[in-house]
């Protein structure tokens, strides 16, 4: 039986560079977690009609803090710096530690 060829270039380079290397699999993780962070601060200040420059000053800090924030590439979140910018925007931070699946 001929093995069907996928044209999904998502799963073509996941299969070249990642497949199943724990390091490879964990540093996606990561990846993924910021870009998660940066995303949703982004999204709730852009719904909130705020500039970077308006929510840095509600949160007492500096636009470059907030651009620095919403940069995905940024890994130095604190909770505390978290917690002034839901508050900010009348949100909350929710932390929750959940066991990882089982990798078959």
């Amino acid at each position: 039986m001929k093995k069907k060829m996928t044209t999904n270039a998502v799963k073509i380079l996941h299969n070249i560079f990642i497949k199943d290397d724990p390091k490879r699999l964990a540093s996606l993780k990561e990846e993924r977690e910021k870009l998660d962070i940066a995303g949703q601060i982004y999204n709730l200040r852009t719904q909130a009609g705020l500039s970077q420059a308006q929510l840095a000053k509600l949160v007492g800090t500096t636009q470059s803090v907030i651009s620095r924030l919403e940069d995905a590439d940024y890994s130095g979140h604190s909770f505390n710096m978290l917690r002034r910018i839901a508050s900010a925007l009348h949100c909350r931070v929710e932390v929750r530690l959940v066991p990882e699946k089982a990798v078959s």
